[in-house]
């Protein structure tokens, strides 16, 4: 890494995936900032391994990421959604929340009843065994992430999670507005 980009600690040498990525680009393009790589590149690697190892026990209960997102959309919210609060809650399209829901009601996890107001609207609610089902897997979920983050010390944490935060912020405040 150089000492020139924002994504490098001078002095420091890395050697995870994204170091390796980083080290052939500047081969290629020596004066290439590849500060933003290093920072986004790391982000994407560390989600989709978090991603991959936090799935097996939602595989075990038969139910996918987008699934158990719905399901603890409902659970945290405590109350009916509609599948467009769904969709908003999870990030994710109208029809993929409707085939999704299907599946869900399908297995009994949730039950969707209409408005009386509007025939066009339906309410989603958590049945007892959707609801013991995100209880269930919650604590696994949790155990696994603490074990995850106990290489870093609770003020690395901290600091990870304010600047993630940080980020966070300032791509929904930019990009939110293209969300529809």
């Amino acid at each position: 890494m150089t000492a020139g980009n924002p994504g490098s600690t001078p002095g420091v040498t890395r050697n995870d995936t994204l170091a390796a990525v980083v080290r052939q680009w500047q081969a290629v393009h020596p004066g290439l900032d590849t500060g933003p790589m290093e920072i986004i590149g790391r982000i994407n690697r560390c989600a989709a391994l978090l991603q991959q190892a936090e799935d097996a026990p939602l595989r075990r209960a038969g139910l996918s990421r987008p699934e158990f997102d719905l399901l603890g959309a409902l659970r945290r919210t405590g109350h009916e959604l509609t599948p467009g609060d769904l969709a908003r809650e999870t990030f994710s399209s109208g029809a993929a929340v409707t085939k999704r829901l299907k599946q869900l009601t399908e297995r009994g996890l949730v039950e969707r009843r209409g408005d009386t107001r509007d025939r066009r609207v339906a309410h989603v609610r958590l049945t007892d065994a959707g609801r013991e089902l995100v209880d269930g897997i919650l604590p696994e979920q949790l155990a696994y992430e603490t074990v995850v983050l106990s290489g870093l010390s609770p003020q690395g944490q901290d600091e990870l999670s304010t600047l993630l935060g940080e980020l966070l912020g300032q791509l929904e405040g930019r990009l939110g507005v293209l969300r529809v």
